[in-house]
């Protein structure tokens, strides 16, 4: 019996380093980005049937694992991140959100952008001074009601 989402994440990790599988091959299959995929196959995205039961053959999965694939889950995570790779993001957030924010609202007035209606692009920039990630977030700018 399988408790809860986490575990058929753990499930999916086991299997990928066990298979040596890549996220883009997952991605290939399911048939989205690389960074969609992962984010679902991490728990935070919620698989279509047919999505959840090709990541169910890829990782050797049960059809009770194939079932929580679908169930929408609970998203995010609480606290800041001690992975220095995901800390790092945070301090980006930490240093420059102010500007972001400021910057988006002059643009676009009073506002959000969405992480709903999001998309990221995540590609290796080769640098002579060592290569680096760059990274591409584009989410549909929501302006605040009035009413």
């Amino acid at each position: 019996m399988i408790a809860n989402r986490t575990h058929v994440t753990d499930m999916i990790l086991a299997a990928k380093v066990r298979k040596g599988l890549k996220w883009a091959q997952v991605a290939e299959a399911v048939g989205q980005s690389k960074e969609w995929t992962t984010a679902a196959c991490l728990g935070q995205m919620t698989f279509s049937k047919q999505q959840a039961e090709t990541v169910g053959a890829l990782f050797d999965l049960s059809d009770e694992a194939i079932a929580w694939l679908q169930i929408v889950p609970h998203k995010g995570v609480a606290g800041i991140p001690t992975d220095p790779l995901l800390y790092r993001l945070y301090e980006i957030v930490s240093v420059y959100g102010g500007s972001i924010k400021e910057l988006i609202h002059e643009e676009f007035g009073d506002g959000i952008m969405s992480a709903i209606d999001f998309s990221l692009d995540i590609q290796r920039e080769k640098d002579p001074k060592g290569d680096r990630v760059q990274m591409v977030m584009s989410g549909k700018f929501l302006p605040y009601k009035r009413y």
